[in-house]
């Protein structure tokens, strides 16, 4: 790293794949460049849905390799993921069995359990967290009494894991931490009245570390095993993968904006200064999930493009292009479900699902696949103006504009309908968000940029964005909206 400019290596991991990308940042310049991809495909063990962590961690050891055979040394490495999904290790530091799949069904009817000793709205003034069935609130509750987690003497979300391998130093990112259903999001320090409530044992948890702190270097092993020159230190980024696609987003200072984060799940929602904690934001089933900066992320999680990621299995299908193509010649709003719908979270079966669901609504079911795939499209856009719309009023807070970021800023079709749904402009991009925010986090961390406003206006500057203007009929969408009760 010169005074000015610094070479970064971001490990962004995400539900269907895994990347290691290389950003370089001075000033006026921000360049991403993929250096490897690899699958992330979960595996059924014994009736148990896992991940495949141990395949993950050769994949960042690969694309650490081909980033320094690329570039050189980077002058920190980050690590983002996907947030809930933890690995326990026992007395020695290791791993006690692969990470369970928060699709799993294990958590099934454990919320009851919980709830009965601390109601839902109690742990919602605590923590600020929506319900959803695979937080690692309920997670734990599920695992209570096996022989995995009386062994365990550490808890170590996904992102956390895999800097504890690089590392050899144990931390608990906060971002992430925030979304566990276990973390006061006011004071940022764990919920102990709600752990005790549901059995948690705290000191399970290593210290909590904030973006840009310090998270230890590179072991000898893996400098060994990657081909880089020492030392190479870990920097502590937003490891939930949507706290640093937030960061990533490239929104004018003063700028009332909303952001949509679109991959396999859509989370759509607000950034601010404090978490919102009423009863009613609680029965929207809105988040209150910690950002970069100390900021809230208030948002609501919605299925997002795993309907579509299901149906194009279903398929046999891996090109979307195709699809989306056919889909746009589709009449919309014909069938519209709702992408909130729990029903739709498990994999298996989705085309026929989405048909049922439009059966049940009293609206005809898709029949062919580009029916199918507008019909998701166009839900995914209902789903996304209502979050946003919603968010505003629970929040008390305009919003002039929406920020899309992530895979589905590729998408125009989707941003379309959404800025036509929202009835408010869409800016689409960055798609690589979350490991441009990894990057940028990693930069402030050595000075490279002065804070929030700098990074702003630097992604602003650098990358392409496209924008949407809202057209078509509001009324329509309001119909479609009162079909699916929303």
């Amino acid at each position: 790293m010169t005074a000015d400019h610094g070479t970064f290596a971001a490990v962004d991991l995400g539900a269907s794949n895994g990347r290691v990308m290389v950003g370089r940042v001075g000033p006026g310049t921000l360049d991403l460049t993929e250096a490897h991809r690899f699958p992330n495909r979960p595996v059924t063990v014994g009736g148990t849905l896992h991940w495949d962590v141990l395949a993950l961690h050769r994949g960042v050891l690969d694309g650490l390799r081909l980033a320094g055979a690329a570039g050189g040394r980077p002058d920190s490495v980050g690590v983002d993921g996907w947030a809930v999904d933890y690995g326990l290790l026992d007395a020695d530091g290791r791993l006690l069995g692969n990470p369970v799949h928060y699709r799993d069904p294990r958590t099934e009817g454990v919320a009851g359990d919980v709830w009965a000793r601390m109601p839902p709205a109690a742990l919602y003034a605590a923590t600020g967290v929506q319900y959803a069935p695979f937080n690692t609130l309920y997670q734990l509750a599920a695992a209570r009494g096996t022989a995995q987690l009386a062994a365990a003497r550490r808890l170590l979300l996904v992102p956390d894991l895999i800097a504890y391998w690089l590392t050899g130093e144990q931390g608990t990112e906060l971002t992430n931490a925030s979304t566990t259903q276990l973390l006061d999001p006011r004071t940022g320090r764990w919920a102990s009245e709600v752990a005790a409530a549901a059995g948690v044992d705290l000191n399970l948890f290593a210290p909590l570390r904030r973006p840009g702190d310090p998270a230890g270097v590179l072991l000898p092993a893996v400098l060994a095993e990657t081909g880089l020159d020492g030392p190479v230190p870990v920097t502590a980024v937003g490891s939930h993968d949507t706290a640093s696609a937030v960061a990533a987003v490239p929104a004018a200072a003063g700028e009332h904006f909303a952001y949509i984060c679109t991959g396999t799940w859509s989370l759509a929602g607000l950034e601010l200064d404090a978490p919102v904690l009423t009863e009613a934001s609680r029965a929207a089933n809105f988040t209150n999930e910690l950002g970069v900066d100390g900021t809230v992320r208030y948002l609501r999680n919605v299925v997002g493009l795993w309907l579509l990621q299901e149906c194009m299995r279903a398929w046999d299908v891996t090109d979307p292009v195709p699809l989306l193509r056919e889909a746009a010649r589709v009449p919309g709003l014909r069938s519209v479900v709702d992408a909130a719908d729990p029903a739709f979270l498990a994999p298996g079966g989705m085309p026929e699902r989405i048909a049922a669901a439009c059966r049940a609504t009293g609206q005809p079911a898709p029949a062919t696949r580009a029916g199918t795939t507008r019909c998701v499209l166009d839900s995914l856009a209902l789903a996304h103006r209502a979050a946003v719309r919603e968010a505003a009023a629970l929040a008390d807070r305009p919003v002039d504009v929406v920020h899309v970021v992530g895979g589905g800023a590729r998408n125009a079709l989707l941003c379309r309908l959404t800025a036509d749904a929202c009835g408010l402009p869409v800016v689409a991009g960055p798609a690589e968000a979350a490991a441009l925010g990894n990057v940028l986090v990693q930069a402030r961390a050595r000075g490279l940029l002065p804070g929030r406003a700098a990074t702003r206006a630097l992604l602003a500057a650098t990358q392409p964005v496209v924008r949407y203007e809202p057209a078509g009929d509001g009324a329509a969408w309001d119909a479609a909206a009162r079909r699916i009760g929303r």
